[in-house]
């Protein structure tokens, strides 16, 4: 099972990547665990200044932007 972290403060951005990634997802039929961390400390853990961030892993894969459903199901089936 895939381990998935959205980080974010919850902003519009942050909740589009979280749904993105769910529906990315749902598309691929895995199984996956899909966390939406806002808390700030937990956020440090990773070292990244902007969000909102896709963590696959524990890898940083998207930070600073919004990525679409195609790209996040390539990361996931990568």
């Amino acid at each position: 099972m895939k381990s998935i972290k959205v980080l974010g403060p919850g902003c519009s951005k942050c909740k589009t990547l979280y749904n993105n990634t769910m529906e990315a997802v749902r598309q691929l039929g895995i199984e996956a665990e899909v966390t939406k961390v806002e808390d700030i400390e937990e956020m440090m853990k990773y070292n990244v200044l902007t969000t909102p961030v896709l963590v696959i892993d524990e890898v940083i894969k998207i930070k600073g932007r919004v990525g679409d459903v195609k790209e996040i199901k390539q990361l996931l089936e990568a």
